[in-house]
């Protein structure tokens, strides 16, 4: 017999939302079933035909900084159960790495990313569309205790990085996909209402749907 289509949950949000708390909360409960997560980031299009100072003008909040094209291939293989081999990212050469991560299929596939609601077409193969909103103050002090701590970044460079390209492009692209979430999570996973609501739905559509 068939399996039914794996259930698509859409997870968007600004940089240092929340997102990724979220996605681990929900992933949490449903791990013990079928579910995997395909990050938004790994798919920053290859730039090994750049100079490496070229590299680092990439603008990494544009929606053009994003292979969205292999993205959307990518999720038909695991809606039609098959494998993909997803690819890596290298931050510290700015281009796409060598390796790959073998992905199986999974009943549950969480898409998260800063722009994953963007693009139409992603939108359109989602079952579930969630935005994590939260303050800019808190999102901006949350990147520099991330960059400072885990990418080796000065402050100056943060705040200049900030100011520069992921604030406007927060209200340009980002900020503007809120109007097509199903669901509006403040403060992310600190929000432990709305993630239970979140859950108690999911549960239910797989339920409705005989994947669990």
């Amino acid at each position: 017999m068939n399996k039914k289509r794996p259930l698509v949950i859409g997870i968007a949000g600004g940089s240092c939302s929340g997102k990724t708390s979220v996605t681990h909360a929900i992933y949490d409960v449903f791990r013990q079933h079928s579910v995997v997560v395909i990050e938004q980031d790994y798919y920053y299009k290859d730039q090994s035909h750049l100079t490496f100072e070229e590299r680092l003008k990439t603008n990494y909040d544009h929606p053009l900084a994003f292979d969205n094209d292999l993205l959307l291939q990518h999720m038909e293989f695991l809606l039609q159960r098959k494998a993909i081999d997803k690819p890596v990212y290298d931050y510290v050469n700015h281009t796409r790495s060598d390796e790959v991560r073998h992905v199986e299929p999974k009943d549950v596939i969480i898409l998260e990313g800063i722009l994953v609601l963007e693009d139409k077409r992603l939108r359109d193969i989602m079952d579930i569309k969630l935005f994590v909103d939260t303050d800019s103050d808190l999102r901006i002090i949350r990147r520099i205790e991330r960059d400072i701590k885990e990418r080796g970044r000065t402050i100056d460079s943060v705040i200049d990085q900030y100011l520069k390209a992921v604030r406007p492009m927060h209200n340009l692209f980002i900020e503007p996909t809120k109007r097509y979430a199903d669901v509006i999570i403040p403060e992310g996973g600190e929000n432990e209402v709305a993630i239970d609501l979140m859950v108690t739905k999911i549960k239910t559509i797989l339920e409705t749907t005989s994947i669990v």
